[in-house]
């Protein structure tokens, strides 16, 4: 079958395909069954939720640390620019972790459950934040201090490569046919949430002296992740394994008692789904637009004049509406299709990126707040909400959560690298400005944003590449979704690529 032929076509002796099929039994499943798979989707949405709002607080806290505190706390020998590339390059360190993480927690995930792996990710995130939040300063104990502060930052990569995997595929599989955008994409509005925390916890934080600032007040809102933890945690102890992969546990079990051995779940989705592994990954770079503007855009925006408060009250606004407009997004690709949805987002995020930052060099409040609103709240959740469904449709449900996990952290990793290269690119100069004593002052701004947005232009390029030759997938009936992994899918001829 054609790469993106959907497989809801009519049969060649004119009637319907299995596919179609499937889709009326759907329909005429029972009031109560109906209840139930909606009860389901809606707890499993509920934890994605919770789950994403805890990795992103505790992921965007350390931003907004990187940006404003942690050169001077953590990196004090070097000046200026300097230290915000090297504190912008432990924000990276994490990403590096993330195919780590999604390789080890994915296979975890694919063979022991969904759940429980989600229930070590969320801890393990959790209490790395914690400990961030305990670190004494390089003039209290030198070179540890950074050398912690990294090796805290790769657990929460670790963590971070199987969150968002493991909750959108827990999630796909339980929401109902013609909701499977929606739901997952909960996940992505937790992530907004988390980033409106974040920034909720830095801005009374901000407004302290810089000494209160930089021995204690940064501590503050790492040591409040502990709370979020707490909920979230309760939470998903009480989730309950996909029906979807019970259904492949059994298999697996009967599989063993025959005598048959399986391969890692990793090493079959590289076999048998080579090309998602590439849409994927190039896919996931569409990250880097809300990295971008999370880290850089704010120490740009501060280079240019505008207060850090006042900027972290943009992130703010922009992040409370797109926890409303993202599940909206994934909404209208239940109706139109993934495809059209994400290639609209990414494209409309390469344009307005230069509005952004053209905004942001005028130092023009009200302006920075709509161009901040339009792109992050407006054309990037038409992507980042489609994701979450779309990426995880498009693998068999036995390799789904390694072969999700693994392709996405792949394309994010550049995005925490992003920051750093547009901070190095960017450049420095100096210029002369009155104090608030009426006295001139010569200050160090950051030179340059073009890089940063010629850097959103070249990975929205290369995840429209990934898009337009994926498959669209918002009709096809969960068990159908990616290739074929075994012999007997083959003889089935369900999934796209069998041979009937």
């Amino acid at each position: 079958m054609n790469e993106n032929t959907s497989s809801t076509a009519t049969g060649l002796n004119g009637q319907p395909s299995t596919t179609e099929a499937n889709l009326m039994a759907t329909d005429n499943i029972s009031e109560a069954e109906q209840a139930e798979r909606m009860r389901r989707a809606k707890k499993a949405g509920f934890s994605a939720f919770l789950g994403a709002a805890l990795e992103y607080y505790d992921f965007f806290i350390y931003a907004t640390a990187a940006s404003l505190v942690f050169g001077q706390v953590f990196f004090p020998e070097a000046e200026g620019p300097v230290a915000l590339v090297a504190s912008f390059a432990t924000l990276g360190v994490a990403y590096v972790a993330r195919p780590f993480g999604a390789i080890f927690f994915g296979h975890l995930g694919d063979r022991v459950g969904r759940k429980n792996v989600l229930v070590i990710t969320l801890v393990l995130m959790g209490a790395a934040t914690f400990i961030i939040g305990l670190i004494p300063s390089y003039e209290t104990i030198g070179i540890w201090a950074p050398i912690i502060l990294v090796l805290m930052r790769l657990a929460q990569g670790m963590s971070a490569g199987a969150e968002i995997a493991g909750a959108s595929t827990l999630t796909t599989e339980e929401s109902p046919v013609g909701l499977r955008g929606f739901f997952p994409s909960l996940s992505m509005s937790g992530i907004a949430a988390g980033i409106t925390l974040a920034s909720l916890a830095f801005i009374p934080v901000s407004a302290l002296d810089d000494e209160a600032l930089h021995s204690w007040g940064w501590r503050i809102p790492f040591l409040l992740s502990i709370l979020v933890l707490a909920a979230a945690l309760w939470v998903r102890t009480h989730l309950e394994e996909p029906e979807d992969f019970q259904e492949v546990q059994a298999e697996r079990e009967e599989q063993e008692k025959a005598g048959k051995k399986e391969q890692a779940p990793f090493l079959v989705m590289i076999k048998t789904h080579p090309a998602q592994f590439f849409q994927v990954s190039v896919m996931g770079l569409q990250a880097v637009t809300n990295t971008l503007v999370q880290a850089f855009g704010l120490a740009y925006g501060v280079s240019q004049g505008v207060s850090a408060t006042t900027m972290l009250w943009v992130t703010v606004v922009a992040n409370v509406i797109a926890i409303f407009t993202t599940p909206a997004a994934a909404f209208l690709s239940d109706k139109i299709g993934r495809k059209p949805t994400f290639i609209i987002g990414i494209v409309g995020s390469a344009i307005m990126i230069w509005i952004y930052f053209s905004v942001l060099e005028t130092g023009n409040v009200p302006g920075i707040f709509v161009a901040t609103i339009a792109l992050l709240a407006g054309t990037y959740v038409m992507s980042n909400g489609v994701y979450p469904s779309w990426f995880s449709e498009l693998y068999n449900r036995k390799v789904r959560y390694s072969g999700m996990a693994v392709s996405l952290q792949v394309g994010i990793m550049l995005s925490g690298f992003t920051p750093m290269i547009a901070s190095a690119l960017a450049g420095e100069r100096t210029e002369e400005v009155v104090n608030e004593f009426g006295e001139m002052e010569t200050i160090t701004i950051i030179a340059n944003w073009h890089p940063a947005a010629w850097l959103v232009v070249i990975c929205s390029a290369l995840a429209f590449i990934g898009a337009i030759t994926a498959r669209e997938t918002f009709k096809t009936p969960l068990k159908e979704l990616g290739n074929p992994v075994s012999d007997e899918e083959i003889a089935a001829g369900l999934h796209h690529g069998s041979k009937k």
